[in-house]
């Protein structure tokens, strides 16, 4: 079944960030994703999930400092301490508003530096030791080489295989169709090699990452084949609307959702 996470960070812009959500459920969505919503009380967020019978599907840990040019501070070994702050930062706002799935940005740094990913593994798995004790899952996100110059985590295999071996239930790959698109292509077959790694995935148009109704991907493809793979997770809209209204671009979600009125 396929069930979509409206990301309220990209979807329904043209409103106030607490009004983004009568019209998410409205459209249809059965869950709502989280970039970073750390400046808006974490009640007031599970208030308007549970006024409109919303899912909170994941949410980003904090990343550090993003206007400085932080992206996430996991690769810093001398940061290890705002680290943890940020972690224990995300846990409690998950606990509140009931998210069982935090991504965690790796930041910048290279993966040639061994001590930047000696870093990483030990955020890795001071973090998914952390999450499991609160019954969570931590999301490795790797995302394409220009999306952030100099980001630490863009090769998808290297992260597939880093969750591989790790082989706990409570560290998974956010697998972001976009991006594997743009970095590596072979979407279908990544897939297919990897599900068993894939915590969460995410969807938008190649290349203008508009709604996943253009571009270069099948999108009823790929959907169909998340379904025969036994995915069973939210499939989160981290898309930008290529009008000015985001419900006048939902028409794409009428195969899946035949009954939504609130699609144009």
């Amino acid at each position: 079944m396929i069930r979509f996470a409206a990301n309220l960070h990209s979807l329904f812009t043209e409103l106030p960030f607490l009004d983004r959500f009568a019209p998410a459920a409205e459209a249809g969505f059965a869950a709502v994703e989280f970039t970073f919503p750390y400046d808006v009380p974490a009640d007031r967020i599970s208030e308007r999930l549970q006024r409109h019978g919303l899912k909170a599907a994941m949410l980003h840990l904090p990343a550090g400092d993003w206007a400085a040019g932080d992206r996430g501070l996991a690769c810093q070994a001398e940061r290890f301490d705002e680290f943890r702050a940020t972690l224990e930062q995300g846990v409690a706002y998950a606990r509140t508003i009931g998210a069982d799935k935090l991504v965690m940005m790796a930041g910048i740094g290279s993966r040639q530096d061994p001590q930047a990913e000696a870093s990483f593994r030990r955020a890795v798995a001071f973090a998914g030791e952390r999450l499991e004790r609160e019954g969570l899952c931590l999301l490795l996100k790797p995302l394409d080489p220009r999306e952030i110059p100099g980001y630490f985590l863009t090769d998808f295999c290297h992260v597939a295989d880093l969750v591989a071996e790790l082989g706990v239930p409570h560290v998974k790959m956010l697998f972001d169709v976009y991006q594997r698109q743009i970095a590596r292509g072979d979407v279908a077959m990544a897939l297919r090699r990897r599900i068993k790694q894939i915590g969460h995935v995410q969807v938008a148009a190649v290349p203008d990452r508009g709604e996943p109704d253009d571009g270069e991907l099948n999108y009823a493809y790929i959907l169909r084949r998340l379904e025969c793979l036994g995915y069973d997770g939210y499939i989160g809209c981290d898309y930008r609307p290529r009008g000015r209204s985001t419900l006048a671009g939902l028409g794409w979600m009428k195969p899946y959702l035949p009954r939504v009125r609130a699609i144009a």
